[in-house]
């Protein structure tokens, strides 16, 4: 074993013992990841499987492990930020005997399954584990506003607290399940791909009249800023979603349907495909179908959380049935 690796802490200089800590994965935010935690002086050893890409954290402090294994006895505490969760089970599996008296912080990115499962070897194997989802880029790393989310013990959270908060200062505990986190971050990221493609799909219909985003930009906003904002962040429309109640007398279905047709319809026309709109076109014609008509569009979130209930893939019955309607 490399003779520089350590599982001693340092000390500060207010006499307070800083942790050794070690970051398995150093793609750009396993290396932000490591920097934070030197940036508070905390000694960090660090492992990737291409050894170079830990060679700017060696120049500011880091100690580089030849081998998985000696990057775990190195620390009490291993952060990970691999690929996927394949390679994370990978890695660490074998290593079950180092990983005695250790904590695994996981901040993979993957699903919650995958997180139960892992979080369930750990603990039949007595090893301590915590997943948690980082809702941040690199560059927000270390910083107040940097958000990670983790699930898991609560006495292993609140122990470690202190060398999470270095991550970001918005770092918060949700639950005992360990793969609650994952579940808000892909949450999440549904709503930014929903949104970032929508958002592609307008400029390519503006597009076809020569229409500019930099001209389009001051409609964004204001669009953004007056409607589409607040209906998704208020504290009623939670409210609303929460209780079903999808009674309106601003918008309703048969409105909103309306504006899907006219949407599909033009980019058909001018060339723009559409079809990440037909499954939602589908569902509105289901609802004014079955008489939902003068609800508020947010009721098609029924039908997302009944075929929960159904066999197969509840995104290959949306298609299916947009299917049937172009046929």
């Amino acid at each position: 074993m490399n003779d520089k690796l350590s599982t001693k802490n340092m000390v500060n200089e207010n006499g307070e013992s800083l942790r050794s800590v070690t970051v398995v994965g150093l793609g750009n935010m396993g290396q932000a990841l490591a920097a934070a935690f030197l940036a508070a002086g905390h000694p960090v050893t660090v492992w990737n499987r291409s050894a170079g890409k830990g060679d700017r954290l060696v120049g500011n402090g880091a100690v580089r492990a030849e081998t998985a294994a000696e990057a775990v006895t190195a620390s009490s505490v291993i952060v990970v930020c691999l690929s996927t969760y394949e390679v994370v089970r990978s890695t660490f599996m074998p290593l079950e005997t180092d990983l005695a008296g250790r904590i695994i912080v996981n901040l993979t990115t993957g699903t919650p399954d995958e997180a139960r499962r892992m979080s369930a070897w750990a603990e039949d194997r007595g090893i301590d584990y915590l997943d948690g989802a980082i809702m941040a880029i690199p560059p927000m790393i270390g910083r107040p506003e940097a958000l990670i989310l983790y699930g898991g013990r609560k006495e292993l959270f609140e122990t470690h607290l202190p060398v999470l908060q270095l991550l970001g200062g918005n770092t918060i505990y949700l639950s005992e399940d360990p793969g609650v986190a994952l579940l808000h971050d892909l949450a999440m990221l549904t709503m930014m791909y929903g949104a970032w493609y929508s958002y592609f799909h307008a400029h390519a219909l503006l597009r076809t009249a020569n229409i500019s985003a930099k001209e389009f930009l001051p409609y964004t906003s204001n669009w953004l800023q007056h409607l589409i904002v607040p209906m998704l962040t208020s504290m009623d429309s939670a409210r609303r979603l929460d209780e079903g109640d999808y009674a309106t007398d601003i918008s309703n279905m048969t409105v909103n349907k309306l504006g899907l047709d006219n949407i599909v319809k033009s980019s058909q026309e001018l060339g723009v495909p559409a079809d990440w709109l037909l499954p939602i076109q589908s569902v509105a014609d289901r609802m004014v179908f079955k008489g939902y008509g003068n609800d508020g569009f947010d009721r098609v979130f029924e039908s997302m959380t009944s075929l929960r209930s159904l066999d197969g893939n509840p995104a290959d019955v949306l298609h299916h049935e947009a299917s049937v309607k172009r046929d």
